[in-house]
């Protein structure tokens, strides 16, 4: 029988390293941030402005979380697009309870 502390052992015998992982990801990587630019090249070029808009504020707080270092950024992520937990959600989204 397998225990955590060997499972934990065997986990970190598998996994790949740093630079395995960049070797892997890094062309991967490069095209979403080619994405993004070109994304945010397009909102500016086109016509009115969308300065103003939370949705705007939202992506250029992922970005700047995306550069702080730690193993949660993929966490700050998600919470920054998500809601905060309301109770009473299903009222307000007029969804009857199971």
């Amino acid at each position: 029988m397998n225990t955590p502390a060997t499972m934990n052992e065997v986990a970190r015998q598998t996994m790949l390293s740093a630079p395995e992982i960049l070797n892997r990801e890094f062309l991967e990587i490069r095209g979403k941030i080619l994405e993004l630019a070109a994304a945010f090249d397009r909102l500016e070029r086109a016509e009115g402005a969308v300065a103003d808009d939370q949705r705007v504020a939202r992506l250029h707080e992922a970005l700047k979380a995306l550069q702080e270092p730690g193993e949660d950024r993929a966490e700050q992520v998600q919470m920054i697009f998500s809601r905060a937990y309301d109770e009473d959600w299903q009222a307000k989204f007029q969804v009857a309870p199971r």
